[in-house]
């Protein structure tokens, strides 16, 4: 299913790049900004854990509602976890 396969790589490129740009607010912030940056990055971890289990469920009646399901997951905590970044920048 190469579907599988893109949601994949799509949610491991958009939480990296969430990931790097804490990393950038770390180097450019101080002790405070890197320590709220460091949870972000924490909670994007868990973000991409929970997921990948979510995505790998096997009691799944339709798979491609389930796989919209995971793409919205996906969408909206990484809008959340975008504006927290923002906030920290500002």
């Amino acid at each position: 299913m190469a579907s599988i396969r893109k949601l994949k790589k799509d949610m491991n490129t958009v939480l990296s790049d969430i990931i790097e740009d804490c990393y950038v607010c770390q180097l450019n912030g101080d002790d405070k900004v890197s320590a709220k940056a460091e949870k972000i990055i924490d909670e994007a971890i868990e973000t991409f854990d929970e997921l990948i289990a979510k995505l790998h469920g096997k009691n799944v009646d339709n798979v491609k509602v389930h796989m919209r399901e995971v793409r919205a997951a996906l969408d909206k905590k990484s809008e959340e976890l975008s504006l927290k970044i923002s906030k920290l920048t500002s």
